[in-house]
């Protein structure tokens, strides 16, 4: 029988913009256990009276500004999973997500795709998510009085001048993460912003409640941890954010020895009810598509058992790659592969 454990955003739980493998753990559980684990925004410093409540407070106070680095993200974690050994695959199945305030931020930020094209100005908008009708819109917005160069700053109402914006626009909601992984194989303070073979920033906005991410383990108990989580978000991210909110996600954490289940080459692999998605990484976005074409025949070779000319054409017919984000300076390119492509039918002479 699973067990059940609730893992706080506190001091003593999160670090702000780096991954360790040599950081202690902050929970160990078995395969199979359930985790509800507090996820807390980076961005709650620009709308502080409403995105703050007391424990966001703690972390934020706990953590000097000079500390926070090398990446942005708070990171709740890690989590031991006992048996897990490099070579291994976690899967880490999403059960149910829910914000911990209604509020969050976008930021038009000087890391987003068009600063240049947009005169070099930053913005920060403060968005209401409403559960019941799965919508969000934008309560008020800022001019950004600073260049945006500490992560969570804290920006004091009377600094800056509110005002309307998106008005009558309403976006669907969708709660993902956008950072969890476990400990990369790198020794030391690893930046948040880059993903990698490890996960991390992956910023696919497809991690949703009733999917699974495949990490493939780095490290002896994989150190499982998440952060970065958002309300919603476009393929690209294009501003440089998503809607940036604090949720409480409830997680299963499955280990999957050497061998078993679905099989990685080096990236982590999604599967929803309907499709698989694999993910190509690199800095320059063709060399990521590239990538990711590779990663998904490898996926269908040893898989489906397909050969790498039948997993070609069966991309190019059936494959849809779209551009998961390109503002963590690691852009990533994922190709949703349908799983009806493997369901047998019988008709006529066909």
């Amino acid at each position: 029988m699973p067990k059940y454990y609730e893992l706080k955003a506190t001091p003593e739980t999160c670090v702000w913009g780096y991954f360790d493998n040599k950081r202690e753990p902050v929970l160990t559980v078995e395969s199979g256990d359930i985790v509800m684990l507090e996820s807390l925004t980076h961005h709650a410093g620009d709308f502080p009276d409403y995105v703050f409540d007391e424990g966001v407070r703690a972390v934020y106070d706990s953590i000097p500004e000079e500390e926070r680095k090398p990446g942005v993200h708070i990171i709740t974690g890690p989590i031991y999973v006992e048996g897990a050994e490099p070579g291994d695959v976690l899967e880490v199945k999403v059960l149910n997500m829910v914000p911990r305030v209604p509020y969050g931020v976008t930021f038009e930020a000087n890391w987003g795709a068009l600063y240049e094209e947009f005169g070099k100005t930053e913005r920060t908008n403060l968005w209401y998510a409403d559960m019941e009708s799965g919508l969000a819109k934008v309560v008020t917005s800022y001019d950004y009085p600073l260049l945006c160069d500490v992560p969570g700053r804290i920006m004091p109402r009377e600094k800056v001048e509110y005002k309307d914006t998106l008005k009558n626009v309403y976006v669907p909601l969708r709660l993902h993460f956008g950072t969890a992984g476990v400990a990369p194989g790198e020794s030391g303070r690893i930046n948040t912003i880059p993903p990698g073979e490890f996960g991390g920033n992956m910023d696919n906005r497809h991690f949703v409640p009733g999917t699974s991410m495949f990490y493939p383990v780095q490290v002896k108990g994989a150190l499982f941890g998440a952060g970065d989580s958002h309300f919603t978000e476009g393929d690209a991210e294009l501003c440089g954010t998503a809607i940036e909110g604090s949720v409480n996600a409830t997680l299963q954490l499955i280990l999957h020895k050497a061998g078993e289940g679905l099989k990685l080459n080096e990236n982590p692999v999604l599967e929803t009810p309907e499709y698989y998605a694999v993910h190509g990484l690199d800095r320059d976005l063709g060399k990521a598509m590239n990538k990711c074409a590779l990663e998904a025949i490898d996926f269908l070779v040893n898989n489906k058992g397909l050969s790498r000319s039948e997993a070609y054409v069966l991309l190019s017919v059936a494959g849809d790659f779209a551009v998961t984000q390109v503002v963590d300076d690691v852009k990533g390119i994922h190709c949703i592969i349908p799983k009806k492509c493997f369901v047998p039918f019988n008709k006529g002479n066909i």
